[in-house]
């Protein structure tokens, strides 16, 4: 199971986060199919989000056959295989390392301090 993280800072709709990171579990592997996800009102109780930011998310990827909801069971990962394509997975690293970076910047770390830890955490 994934751990849902939503950031208000990005300017992305939370249902369009949601999406986006069950699309990145399956791919990467951490959501495989059968898998069960939170119910709705468990997810938008955990986020502190609206039932229907929920609803939406699950309603999208219902549409594009990667959940599947089974009356009564609950809502599952697709047997459809997800892939990211390498312009979209280059874009959003792009993305995640400008926002860490500003971070660190901010706090008065150079380029090397950034690089070298980021080796020592690779070796942990």
């Amino acid at each position: 199971m994934i751990k849902f993280v939503l950031d208000p800072k990005t300017g992305i709709p939370f249902y369009r986060q949601i999406i986006d990171q069950i699309k990145y579990g399956i791919a990467s592997g951490n959501l495989t199919a059968g898998e069960q996800l939170p119910t709705v009102r468990a997810l938008a109780v955990e986020l502190k989000v609206n039932l229907n930011t929920i609803t939406k998310a699950y309603k999208e990827l219902e549409i594009q056959n990667i959940l599947e909801t089974q009356q009564g069971s609950g809502t599952f990962i697709g047997k459809t295989n997800v892939s990211i394509p390498a312009k979209e997975k280059s874009k959003k690293l792009n993305s995640i390392c400008n926002e860490f970076m500003t971070i660190a910047y901010s706090y008065g770390f150079t380029v090397e301090e950034i690089i070298n830890e980021l080796q020592n955490l690779d070796k942990k």
